[in-house]
């Protein structure tokens, strides 16, 4: 619960700041983020390791990968301007923690071997950095309203220049798009059978996200599109990619037992 509470606190901060104006001291964030991710791994790894394998139920999943999203943008934070997103990311991953203690489920241990692990690190590095894209494209949607409308302080006046926020979102992009592919690659090498029953949806859903990031990007690198255009396919991605695994899980977690 400590980690929870170090999340709730982290997000006060980022969210007072926010709110008078002023830009959040990054020793601040780096130590709130550091701190939350060490307690946060140490409630997880019991609850993910298991002598007969690993516990992949939903909420186990979901907490794991705000964890990695986490990680990923405290370590990329140091050089690029991403650490806003935390206001995001802290609420969300306390609530994503608590939702995994809450309802720790032993029933779901499954057995995993050398390949399923590169396979589950891969999507689990995909997802993480194509939430991170998300996330950046709804500050680029509210950056690009508000310059559009004309009113350019309060807290836009925190966030990096407009051509800064939009080369950094196409950048993670790209690196999830990749890691995406070879997830999807080695899930038709290392899985018997993709499409059987319980996995046709998450794997048609995949490609269907492949499809869309990879039009939005040969939108972007062709066509130029930028702004409203890439943020709309940007979400529709996410939204397929979200219900190819989670919205799976859920299903077959919880509607179908």
């Amino acid at each position: 619960m400590a980690a929870i509470a170090l999340y709730l606190c982290g997000a006060a901060y980022l969210i007072t700041s926010i709110l008078q104006q002023r830009s959040a001291t990054h020793q601040w964030i780096t130590a709130f983020a550091v701190t939350a991710l060490a307690l946060h791994a140490l409630a997880l790894y019991p609850m993910l390791f298991h002598s007969q394998g690993l516990n992949l139920g939903l909420f186990n999943v979901i907490a794991l990968t705000f964890w990695v999203i986490n990680l990923l943008v405290l370590v990329s934070g140091l050089k690029k301007p991403l650490h806003t997103l935390f206001v995001f990311l802290f609420p969300i991953s306390a609530v994503a923690l608590l939702l995994a203690v809450v309802s720790h489920d032993q029933s779901l241990v499954t057995q995993v071997n050398g390949e399923m692990i590169t396979h589950i690190l891969l999507s689990l590095l995909a997802y993480s950095l194509l939430i991170i894209a998300t996330l950046q494209a709804v500050l680029l949607a509210y950056q690009n309203y508000q310059l559009k409308h004309k009113h350019p302080s309060g807290p836009i006046r925190l966030l990096p220049p407009l051509q800064t926020m939009e080369a950094l979102f196409f950048e993670i992009l790209w690196a999830g798009e990749i890691l995406l592919t070879l997830s999807i690659v080695t899930g038709f090498i290392f899985i018997e059978d993709l499409f059987a029953q319980h996995l046709v949806h998450k794997t048609a859903l995949s490609i269907l996200a492949w499809c869309i990031y990879a039009i939005l990007l040969w939108g972007h690198t062709v066509r130029g599109w930028r702004g409203f255009m890439a943020i709309r396919w940007a979400l529709g991605g996410f939204t397929a990619l979200m219900l190819a695994y989670f919205g799976s899980k859920f299903v077959l977690e919880f509607l179908l037992h």
